[in-house]
């Protein structure tokens, strides 16, 4: 199994970036899908997850209403839209999959990991 995450770049503070993530695995519509991030010197934090069939999506506090997470089942690809973004959302952006009907928020439970993609936002 394999996640490729990319769309990462440099945009300015108040702009907006798409991030996607597409999976090799057969069983695409059995995973959990999300997405963390982690800033340097900083931990890995959850930032969004959506359900296995895409019916519940969870988002993190400083997330919430800027972000929106989606998954194409067609694609085997899982979306961040990012809108409104700040300087504190600079960070390496990683997918992540957990064979699970249920959002997990916690990084241990993860099952397969993508190799991360750089998103900078200047003020």
């Amino acid at each position: 199994v394999q996640l490729q995450a990319y769309g990462g770049g440099l945009v300015q503070a108040g702009g907006s970036l798409r991030l996607s993530c597409t999976a090799s695995m057969s069983t695409f519509g059995s995973y959990t899908l999300s997405w963390f991030r982690q800033a340097p010197g900083k931990g890995r934090e959850f930032v969004a997850g959506v359900s296995w069939n895409g019916d519940n999506t969870i988002y993190g506090d400083s997330v919430k209403g800027r972000f929106t997470i989606s998954r194409d089942f067609a694609k085997n690809t899982v979306y961040l839209q990012m809108n409104s973004l700040k300087p504190e959302d600079t960070a390496t952006y990683y997918c992540a999959a957990l064979y699970s009907v249920v959002v997990v928020t916690g990084t241990p439970y993860y099952d397969y990991w993508g190799q991360g993609t750089l998103v900078t936002v200047s003020s």
